[in-house]
Formats: structure tokens, C-alpha cells, sequence
């Protein structure tokens, strides 16, 4: 008997004009359905339109907030695992991914989070850094192998796929990862509550 496909929610961080973000998602997304064991879904947070005001601790947003948020919080709390997007902004994440995390808590709870990212010489590896701390407080479990592209613009070829095929044996080693949190966590929540 084979085992149903993990639900794994891709995440466009950057919301700038001209960005590099949706090729880089899209190869990821590629790669992930190739891999085998995950249904995938894309989410571009340009979609959504998140204010940067949240309401009051208690209150409930407006309608037309709610609605806003509606775009993604049933396809994130659908998602068994997910991979983070991200550019690197001044040594850090950007503040439209900081800010969609933020009006989403139950979601992340108990699930794995992976992340490809891409950037200057470092290659978005200090915006993931940072991210572990914030998936840390949100119950959610980030996995050890990244991928990472420095000089992102110049490592993708006209076809959207990288010229470097590590890029591929990297993400590969991620997505099992990925597949195996994915899968134990989501047995663990079904035997039993998560505390947090």
C-alpha cells in the first residue's frame, strides 16, 4: 500500500517589483513533484494583501482583512510541511515574509519548514539563520539541509533551472529530510494533541 503524498506549501517571500523569487520557487516546486511523495502548492505572498497593522492582542481584524488572510491560512494549516523562499534584505528576511508569518500562528505548529534561498555572496543564508529563530518560536521544525544560491541571477539558465547540478543533489537531500518530518510529525499529531 503506498503512503498518501505529503502536502508541501512552497513560499514566495519576496513581494518587490522585478524580483528573482518565482524562478526560484518554481524550479523548487518542480524538483519537489519530480521527488516523489508530495502534492505541492505555491504560495506567492504578492497575492495577498496583509496589512502591516494587526489589531489589537485580542481583537478581530476588519472583514476585509479577514478575507485578505483567508488567500493563505487554509492552505498553510492544508500543508503538512513547508519550504521557505528567500531573498536576503540587509542581512535578513524580508518584511512581507516577517509579516505573513505573523498572521499566521496555528498554522506552523508541529510541522517541518525547509528553505531555499538566494542572495548576494552569502547567498540568503543569513535571512535563514534568522528565520530559525522565528520557526522556533512558532512550534514549527526547521530541517538542517538548505539550499542556496549566491548570485542567484547568474546561476539559473533562460529555462528557470540551474546552471550548477549540485543545486539538484542539494535539494534532493532536503526533500528527504523534508519528506521524513513531514511524515512523522503529521502521524504524531494525529496519535496524539501537540502541547504547545
Amino acid at each position: 500500500m503506498s503512503e498518501a503524498p505529503m502536502r508541501v506549501a512552497v513560499i514566495v517571500g519576496s513581494v518587490r517589483e522585478g524580483r528573482f523569487g518565482p524562478v526560484v520557487a518554481d524550479w523548487l516546486a518542480g524538483v519537489a513533484d519530480a521527488h516523489g511523495g508530495f502534492e505541492v502548492d505555491v504560495v506567492d505572498l504578492a497575492e495577498p494583501d496583509l496589512p502591516l497593522v494587526m489589531p489589537a492582542f485580542g481583537a478581530a481584524p476588519p472583514e476585509t482583512v479577514v478575507a485578505e488572510v483567508a488567500k493563505v491560512a487554509p492552505r498553510l494549516d492544508a500543508a503538512d510541511a513547508f519550504v521557505v523562499v528567500t531573498p536576503e534584505y540587509n542581512h535578513s528576511y524580508p518584511a512581507s515574509l516577517k509579516n505573513a508569518i505573523d498572521w499566521h500562528r496555528p498554522e506552523w505548529r508541529a510541522k517541518p519548514v525547509a528553505f531555499v534561498s538566494y542572495g548576494g555572496i552569502s547567498g540568503g543564508l543569513r535571512a535563514v539563520e534568522h528565520l530559525r529563530a522565528v520557526f522556533a518560536e512558532l512550534h514549527a521544525v526547521t530541517i538542517r539541509e538548505t539550499v542556496s544560491f549566491h548570485g542567484a541571477h547568474a546561476r539559473f539558465g533562460d529555462d528557470g533551472v540551474p546552471n550548477d547540478a549540485g543545486a539538484a543533489v542539494a535539494a534532493k537531500a532536503m526533500l528527504d529530510q523534508l519528506g521524513w518530518w513531514a511524515r512523522s510529525l503529521t502521524e504524531a499529531r494525529a496519535a496524539r494533541p501537540y502541547p504547545g
